[in-house]
């Protein structure tokens, strides 16, 4: 059952006695939770009936007890178990599992991770329970997420807003939500949130962030890149070499892929960057500009820079030396 589907249920009352949320994405997990806590169960209901406990802290006999107690005043009670990858000696909530009260709503969070499936526990509760894996979304699919997530709270975002929370964030569902939720406190009146506010409100220049480097380097234009880098310079937030040289392995990884196809067609390539015309254009720029060998050879750089960011075989250059000398490098170039 998807997320969608299990705040469904509950909004009409219908409740499976435990409910396990588990999986390395963080946010589905917190939104269930936090739905649960604060919409399952009235006021005063709550007051009475809810009770939370921390995996670091709880002991899987107060879990258990508290299960089985019988609501008051209500016709459900909410046990809700918060961090239970903490919880130690928690396959002993099997006994629980194995017979759960009807009139309980057994609710555990479970992240980072996915609990051992060889397990009695597991077992008890792929019959009993209602089970969500939460996974992380991929690179490629989080600017689709992020103009689904905006459009489903009644707004629109544009495209190139929607790129610059993603190379400024990357795959951080939450903060991407934190990020988007500033927006719109801030945008009171706006219908469509676009790459101006995300300059004014988040502090990610529009002009000035790995996206536009990007674009710089497919286009060899040396002038522009390295005024984005100087810019990375004066406010090293904005572009830290950790997140500058993945994003851009990212990018000329695909444009050698591309290489590669049986064809290079626009129809194939837009499909291979993911239906963004940008990153097409830029994809096609690129390819254009350094050929397969030339385009390999900027893979090799990226790599080198990497190691030289981490200390190996440097003495501790400058992040934005490191940037400089490398965009004059991969812009010097020759297709071939």
């Amino acid at each position: 059952m998807s997320v969608e589907k299990i705040i469904q249920s509950w909004k009409k009352k219908e409740f499976k006695p435990i409910y396990w949320f588990e999986g390395e994405e963080d946010y589905y997990i917190d939104h269930l939770i936090q739905f649960a806590e604060q919409n399952i169960l009235s006021e005063s209901e709550a007051s009475f009936n809810l009770t939370v406990f921390y995996g670091k802290d709880a002991d899987w006999t107060n879990v258990v007890n508290a299960c089985k107690r019988h609501p008051m005043f209500s016709d459900f009670q909410v046990v809700i178990l918060k961090e239970a990858q903490q919880m130690s000696s928690i396959e002993k909530l099997e006994s629980y599992a194995e017979n759960p009260l009807k009139t309980t709503i057994f609710i555990v969070g479970y992240k980072g991770k996915s609990y051992d499936k060889r397990t009695k526990l597991y077992k008890l509760l792929q019959k009993n329970a209602e089970i969500l894996v939460s996974a992380k979304v991929k690179d490629d699919k989080i600017q689709e997420w992020i103009l689904k997530h905006v459009h489903s709270i009644g707004y629109k975002v544009s495209s190139k807003a929607a790129i610059l929370l993603q190379e400024q964030i990357g795959n951080d569902l939450s903060r991407i939500v934190s990020e988007i939720e500033k927006l719109i406190i801030n945008c009171k009146g706006k219908n469509t949130l676009d790459e101006d506010d995300i300059e004014k409100y988040i502090g990610i220049s529009k002009e000035y962030n790995v996206f536009e480097l990007q674009a710089a380097l497919a286009t060899k234009n040396l002038s522009g890149a390295l005024k984005i880098i100087k810019y990375f310079e004066s406010n090293p937030k904005a572009g830290p070499i950790q997140m500058v040289l993945p994003a851009l392995y990212s990018f000329f990884a695909k444009v050698y892929v591309a290489f590669a196809m049986a064809s290079q067609s626009e129809t194939l390539l837009k499909q291979h960057f993911y239906f963004n015309p940008v990153a097409l254009q830029q994809g096609i720029t690129a390819m254009k500009h350094y050929g397969y060998s030339g385009t390999e050879k900027i893979i090799l750089l990226l790599n080198h820079y990497n190691l030289k960011s981490l200390g190996i075989g440097d003495s501790g250059s400058e992040s934005s030396s490191l940037l400089k000398e490398m965009a004059v490098k991969i812009i010097m170039l020759e297709k071939s």
